[in-house]
């Protein structure tokens, strides 16, 4: 438990840092980017497209034209663009956040790394490569396991425990895998997981509740969509600051937990060799040896 409360609180005052300030306002920057480029080279055919789509589907046709009568204009002209701008917003989000998780988690250990253990030594067990096919698994087992759950949402205290549990599962698998690709070894990683299993599951349940929290900000974004321009990035923001609050806080307990695995060893090893070293000392007494 001690382990669990420090490594949260330092969690908390390492969002503070202008690195982890910098590092949050990256996706808002790249999605402005990307919406730029999209804007530039398919605006026009997207809103074209849809507003086409809008006034083919006949069960809205009789909607439109009650709409139209009722505001003297073309209603469709005004709504394809906000319908184009809300479809649109959560593909950016989603690529935004991916290309920023992917820089800003190994950024976050290596910033603990560098201020509470800076003799900790990089065994490097996990590459690259591994832990980004290792996510990918686990991301696609978690989408299962949200789509095979969701007839239960239905039932009114599982749609606030399923989500959560089933992303907090997929927090603790993929953030202590990372907070330990560099430093610790397979066999020091296995322990580790093993033995706080429990305390890892928990820390990613948690962040899996705060991951909820932005929802309802864009919510809000949806249903006042004169806002949604302010809301939408306010949303993306607490998002960023979520996800590097929970990779701070994997970091601190893994890379702790790590430091005092190793002490443990360390200290149970040394009884052993200073054994050995007295019954050396011993036969060579023995055997006269200086």
């Amino acid at each position: 438990m001690r382990l669990l409360l420090d490594s949260f609180w330092r969690s908390v005052a390492y969002c503070m840092h202008p690195r982890v300030i910098v590092l949050s306002l990256l996706p808002l920057g790249l999605m402005v980017v990307l919406a730029a480029l999209l804007g530039y080279f398919y605006w026009d055919a997207t809103v074209a497209w849809t507003r086409g789509a809008l006034e083919a589907w006949p069960l809205l046709a009789s909607f439109w034209g009650w709409i139209g009568r009722l505001f003297s204009g073309d209603v469709t002209s005004v709504v394809a663009p906000m319908v184009v701008v809300i479809a649109a917003t959560p593909l950016l989000v989603v690529v935004a956040l991916l290309v920023v998780s992917g820089l800003m988690a190994p950024a976050l250990t290596r910033l603990v790394a560098e201020r509470r253990f800076p003799a900790l030594e990089e065994k490097k067990g996990a590459s690259f490569v591994g832990s980004v096919f290792r996510s990918l698994g686990l991301t696609v087992l978690a989408l299962l396991a949200l789509v095979v759950s969701m007839p239960l949402w239905l039932i009114p205290p599982l749609v606030l425990i399923l989500p959560p549990l089933i992303w907090g599962w997929l927090t603790y698998r993929v953030m202590s895998f990372d907070a330990l690709a560099e430093h610790a070894s397979p066999e020091e990683r296995a322990t580790l997981l093993r033995a706080h299993r429990l305390p890892l599951l928990g820390i990613g349940v948690l962040c899996g509740y705060l991951g909820a929290a932005p929802s309802i900000v864009w919510a809000s974004g949806l249903l006042f969509v004169a806002a949604f321009l302010v809301l939408a990035p306010l949303a993306i923001w607490i998002y960023t600051l979520v996800f590097a609050f929970s990779a701070l806080w994997f970091s601190h307990y893994c890379l702790d937990a790590l430091a005092k695995l190793r002490a443990q060893r360390a200290a149970a090893a040394l009884p052993t060799t200073t054994a050995e070293a007295a019954d050396a000392r011993a036969v060579a007494t023995q055997w006269g040896a200086p």
